[in-house]
């Protein structure tokens, strides 16, 4: 078996860009909290609540970029570019739509919105005008996932690694010119997302209409609303998916902090460290929905196959090392998030189940990648609601057994399996990759 063929290399044209991309965003999302930090407590308050809410409300349009690589990539692999450039403006049309939508919702529920995520009191006020102003770049946020939805599909993640990375640049320039410099506090933060975002997405827009139109066979046009039900359908798959996996670790934080102060504390800097693999492996994960759409879309299943098993090689490797590094660095780490001698305690109780899960991430980040270049959306809707079923089971005994933040993370550990078992028994049978 050869230790490098030109599968992995085309794995890697694809996944490195993608991480640089994927690195961006949590990067300069750490100097915007930094910059408002400064203002005070109450700032920095707001932009949290405001961070959580944004997230939540644009986590489940991801199906426009997860949607749109697998059905673009399958048009370039019949070499059908017309189609899939329709598959592109459909993206970007249901991008406007729904950005829209959502611009309207945030702005008419404002109030009861962040009421619902606890910003109340002196804390009200300033997370409202961030808000008001900041919601104006949704329909950018969700026109950037269809961009990068698209251009992978196309077999390109260095565009869009260029243009996030810019955007970001951007952000990065305007905060504290706007903060501090023009004296806008929390409300020029908001003013240099907004602008940010926009540029990003003009910049794809650009991209995709004018400099590789003819490349990419792009015609404008505005499609009928049943065009749009594919990618509607998709949508409806990743949020059930989405919804079953947040809940979960919604509730094994609920079951956590009624452990006590400590358990929640410990478990939060626990997760993170265990999530800090997600980063990596995504880059693979978007390698292989690519990657595998191409192949299956020329009719090639068994150059999926090969591919695939190249894939879920790589995430293994990098699950085993990452493990290993974890394990190694059990001393020294948790002094790196907390100097509570009770908190770094409860952290080495759980540390070695964060680091003999990073194998299991890495074969289940990267084949959830190959399932949807396969377009396998359903099954991954009921494969999730599955293991959240087993892990919700657990973790609601966590509390009446006395189980502790280990019994947290025994819940933890039965999502992973379950859903490693969900992807791995019909990929194993060969029924997840056909043309």
């Amino acid at each position: 078996m050869r230790l490098w063929t030109d599968d992995d290399r085309a794995i890697f044209h694809l996944a490195i860009p993608a991480l640089a991309g994927l690195a961006t965003d949590p990067l300069v999302s750490l100097v915007d909290t930094a910059f408002v930090g400064q203002l005070g407590r109450v700032p920095l308050a707001a932009l949290g609540v405001n961070a959580s809410l944004f997230s939540m409300a644009f986590v489940i349009f991801n199906f426009l970029a997860y949607g749109t690589t697998p059905r673009v990539g399958r048009h370039v692999g019949t070499g059908d570019r017309d189609a899939a450039g329709r598959v592109v403006v459909r993206a970007v049309v249901l991008a406007l739509v729904t950005g829209a939508a959502a611009l309207a919702v945030l702005q008419a529920a404002a109030v009861p919105l962040l009421r619902l995520m606890g910003a109340t009191g002196e804390l009200l006020e300033p997370a409202l005008a961030y808000l008001r102003i900041r919601a104006f770049a949704g329909p950018a946020v969700l026109l950037i996932t269809a961009g990068h939805g698209a251009f992978r599909g196309y077999q390109d993640t260095r565009t869009p690694m260029y243009v996030t990375i810019g955007l970001n640049l951007v952000n990065l320039v305007l905060d504290p010119i706007l903060i501090f410099g023009l004296g806008w506090g929390l409300t020029g933060a908001a003013v240099a997302t907004v602008t940010a975002q926009w540029i990003g997405a003009l910049a794809f827009m650009v991209l995709l209409f004018r400099t590789y139109r003819a490349d990419f066979h792009i015609t404008w046009f505005w499609p009928a609303p049943r065009a749009l039900l594919p990618l509607l359908r998709v949508g409806r798959d990743l949020i059930m998916r989405t919804a079953a996996l947040v809940g979960t670790m919604t509730l094994a934080t609920a079951v956590a902090a009624r452990v006590g102060v400590t358990a929640v504390a410990a478990h939060q800097v626990a997760a993170q460290l265990w999530l800090f693999m997600a980063l990596v492996v995504d880059a693979l994960a978007v390698a292989a929905q690519a990657l595998v759409a191409k192949h299956l879309g020329a009719e090639a299943p068994e150059r999926a196959r090969t591919v695939s098993n190249r894939l879920l090689g790589w995430g293994l490797l990098l699950g085993c090392g990452l493990g290993i590094g974890f394990g190694l660095l059990r001393p020294v780490l948790p002094g790196f998030f907390t100097d509570d001698a009770a908190t770094i305690q409860a952290i080495l109780t759980v540390f070695p189940v964060v680091a003999l899960l990073q194998p299991l991430n890495g074969f289940v980040f990267v084949g959830d990648g190959i399932y949807m270049g396969a377009e396998r959306f359903p099954y991954l809707a009921k494969a999730m609601l599955l293991s959240a079923g087993g892990a919700a089971g657990v973790l609601l005994l966590v509390q009446p057994m006395g189980w502790g933040l280990s019994g947290v993370w025994a819940g933890i550990t039965v999502l992973m399996v379950l859903r490693t078992l969900t992807l791995a028994v019909p990929y194993l049978r060969g029924r997840m990759l056909h043309a």
